[in-house]
């Protein structure tokens, strides 16, 4: 069949190459539509429970990740001058479009008690106009009598200062979110350079939009590296620019129609899918190198053009199809799991290694049947006496040492199982950057004074409307458990009802901050009347005001609780959740906890207490961006581990499909998946996390390492019957014949991979330099071990040198 589509391919050739050529053209202009994602990407599924929960608080209470914050260390920020520019800088960033408010010391507010009209008015700490600095240290005094704001915009044991800017939620999630960050940058950036201050920049706004951009810089400069790396390399493998150019065409082809794909789908540029272009490159020159080494091959053999054009189709078409079908299954499984951002990478990848290979079966034949016959020179790498000596070295070991290739395998097996046991499974939200990055060293800045910049949400749901407002007891209970989580040293200041409740009640009292604590019934019936501050018109928008309406529903049913924490990791994070949520529990639902345990314990019967007792007499819920990354990081790891069990039982029944035989299948996969074992244990070893970026080593490998496996196999089994099913004989002859195109194969895919350890993000770099080494591994064990199980597990036949 192969050497007829051979022969169809070639009578067919110019109306093939004019299609090839119109289709790309085609998906060209798709392609140029290509959009960066900004969304935060969803990696757990929009049905998942706690997706839906932090959708539902999001329209309830608005985005929790919409803060970029600005800090920076100044011992003498009161000095008049300095002040003002500092108050100008605010005034500047405010004007910045998308910003909806800018907060910080210089715009707070304090409240001052109207005994005639029986409210709370709130005035400027510091007014506009501050003539002296007199004026300004008594102002400063005012600030520092206000409990409020300390440890949420100011640290005073470090002289430390937060401003942080409120970015608009449509301008979060759309391509403006560039310039109105890149705006806040750009004044902050001038003000350093003006004062000599060292400016740190953090919050999810600004974290995602650098992390976004340097992606899509990224993409380009990985995709420009690996077709220079490659072209490079097979200019010196093939010594002919015309084959260098053939190969290029290809892969360049596959990426824009990967990348069309992507827009047809209706997909955006992610941290994941930035990768398939590159990839596309790195999974495409395989495909040359084994069509044009046979093309060679054969043309060395015949010294007919035509006729080794239909042999390479014949030859080489199965082994490449069956090689592109292994590395679209590696990545197609992720199209199995309900992680978006997976599936999305599987679905393209998947779907474009294939129009590889059917690029590569039609455009290679195509145009070498158009160009002159091979020059002696370009086959001469087909008698390159070093690794020719190195073929025979390894043959001579393979059929001379095979327990010496047992002992040393099942001696790296064990060591490497001694290091997967050492693995861990942890990720942070930006452990993916280099510690000494600017992004990397600004988070640990605000963790230090402010405890992190990580929203986490908690709401707790009283169950009664008024019941978060109008209950002594829930409101205690509230400032209790905002005492509890501030602290503890990985989670700042708390932002809470209770917390605007202890500053009016500080101002009742005439600013005495002795005063700054959760009123009780005697003075809430005072200050009933001073709370009601949407009755003074002027203070309707003020920042206090908005600052308080936000932690309350409509209904004052719900209260929400809002912090900032620090990046503890996928590991840690768990742990302070849980504690978070009995603690809550503990204080909100006391009774019933009691009651359910002495009925567990049989200390008394559930009949004799009343039923009222067991109910809960609050939900509480914790969520925010914090939450969902600790889903999504657990989701992804998961849904990878299954993907690897669903990539090696679909290539398990790929090669069955292919060689029928169970003996042939198990010498298959053992080869492939020592390489897999090993790379687990040298992470564990140096101890390398399992996270998303990781994972994705062993299904990626797994699926490109056994294209090396199908190759030795098909010419194992098409030269098995031209030896009289001599195994021995015939394993030689597949060592010799393959060799050094494996070689060559894995020189370039090892090549191709290496250009992601270049990243400016950890987990590409772990991506290329695991990937890289699963792979020459690989190499080592198809032309070492899986001959030696070949002939262990075959027929015992003589064999000659």
């Amino acid at each position: 069949m192969w050497y007829n589509l051979g022969k169809w391919v070639l009578r067919n050739r110019l109306p093939l190459l004019i299609a090839v050529i119109l289709s790309t053209a085609v998906m060209a202009f798709f392609a140029a539509k290509v959009q960066r994602s900004y969304d935060n990407a969803k990696a757990i599924p929009i049905d998942h429970p706690k997706y839906l929960e932090y959708e539902a608080f999001k329209k309830k209470f608005g985005e929790d990740g919409s803060l970029l914050v600005v800090g920076f260390e100044k011992k003498d920020l009161f000095e008049l001058n300095f002040f003002r520019s500092f108050t100008n800088l605010q005034s500047e960033i405010k004007k910045v479009k998308g910003v909806e408010d800018v907060l910080s010391i210089s715009a707070a507010v304090a409240l001052i008690k109207d005994t005639t009209g029986e409210k709370l008015r709130t005035v400027t700490v510091f007014p506009q106009t501050i003539s002296t600095q007199a004026q300004l240290d008594s102002c400063k005094q005012v600030l520092y009598n206000l409990p409020f704001y300390k440890g949420l915009f100011y640290n005073p044991d470090a002289n430390v200062y937060m401003i942080a800017v409120r970015i608009n939620k449509e301008v979060l999630n759309s391509k403006k979110r560039d310039v109105s960050v890149n705006g806040v940058i750009k004044l902050v950036t001038a003000f350093e350079k003006e004062y000599n201050t060292t400016m740190h920049l953090s919050g999810l706004p600004h974290v995602r939009t650098v992390m976004s951009t340097r992606i899509a810089s990224e993409m380009q400069y990985f995709l420009l590296g690996s077709v220079l790396l490659s072209a490079l390399i097979l200019l010196i493998f093939f010594r002919s620019f015309s084959t260098m150019w053939l190969s290029m065409a290809v892969v360049i082809i596959g990426v824009i129609w990967s990348i069309a794909t992507m827009v047809m789908f209706g997909y955006k540029i992610t941290i994941l899918n930035a990768l398939i272009p590159p990839l596309m490159v790195v999974i495409g020159i395989p495909n040359c190198v084994y069509f044009l080494n046979k093309f060679h091959t054969e043309y060395k053999k015949t010294g007919d053009k035509n006729l080794s054009l239909i042999n390479m189709i014949g030859r080489m078409g199965i082994v490449t199809l069956f090689c592109n079908i292994a590395a679209a299954i590696g990545f197609a499984v992720f199209a199995l799991t309900k992680s978006q951002i997976l599936r999305e990478f599987g679905i393209v990848a998947g779907i474009n290694i294939m129009v590889l290979f059917v690029i590569s079966f039609i455009l290679i034949p195509v145009v070498l049947s158009y160009l002159p016959a091979p020059k002696q020179r370009h086959v001469r790498y087909l008698e390159n006496e070093r690794l020719n000596r190195w073929i025979m070295r390894i043959e001579l070991w393979v059929f001379n040492h095979p327990k010496y290739i047992y002992t040393a395998t099942t001696v790296l097996v064990l060591v490497s199982l001694m290091g997967v046991m050492r693995l861990k499974s942890v990720g942070y939200i930006v452990d993916d950057l280099p510690k000494n990055d600017k992004l990397y060293v600004d988070l640990k800045f605000f963790e230090q004074h402010f405890s992190g910049v990580m929203p986490l949400e908690i709401v707790v749901d009283t169950k009664k409307k008024q019941g978060a407002v109008r209950s002594i007891s829930n409101l205690t209970k509230i400032d209790s458990l905002v005492q509890y989580l501030q602290r503890r040293p990985e989670i700042g200041k708390a932002l809470a009802l209770t917390e605007g409740l202890k500053f009016a009640r500080q101002a009742y009292y005439d600013g005495d901050s002795n005063m700054y604590q959760v009123p009780n019934e005697f003075d809430l019936a005072f200050l009933a009347p001073y709370l009601q501050m949407k009755a003074d018109s002027n203070s309707k928008n003020n920042n206090f005001v908005k600052l308080v309406s936000n932690f309350v529903d409509s209904t004052k049913q719900k209260a929400r609780i809002s912090v900032n924490m620090a990046d503890v990791g996928s590991d840690s994070l768990p742990k302070i959740l849980t504690a978070v949520q009995q603690k809550a529990e503990e204080l909100f639902n006391a009774d019933s906890i009691e009651y359910a345990a002495m009925i567990n314990k049989g200390e008394v019967k559930a009949a004799e207490i009343d039923s009222s007792r067991l109910q809960r007499s609050a939900n509480i819920q914790l969520t925010g961006t914090s939450i969902i990354f600790v889903e999504g990081s657990r989701f992804i790891i998961n849904g990878l581990k299954e993907s690897i069990f669903w990539a090696f039982l679909l290539i398990a029944l790929c090669m069955l499909y292919l060689f029928r035989s169970l003996r042939i299948l198990i010498c298959s996969l053992i080869p492939n998946i020592i390489p897999l074992v090993i790379t687990a244990g040298v992470m564990g070893w140096v101890g390398i996390p399992l996270k998303p970026s990781t994972v994705l080593v062993f299904s990626v490998a797994l699926g490109i390492a056994i294209d090396v496996t199908i190759r030795f196999l098909i010419n194992y089994k098409q030269e098995l019957p031209l030896h009289k099913h001599e195994t021995a004989e015939t394993v030689k002859q597949t060592i010799r014949h393959t060799g050094i195109s494996i070689i060559y194969t894995s020189l370039v895919l090892v090549a191709g991979f290496i250009i992601f350890c270049f990243s400016g993000f950890g987990g590409t770099q772990a991506l290329g330099w695991l990937t890289s080494l699963t792979l020459l591994v690989a190499m080592i064990t198809n032309l070492v071990l899986l001959p030696v199980l070949l002939i262990t597990t075959g027929k015992k036949k003589t064999y000659r040198s």
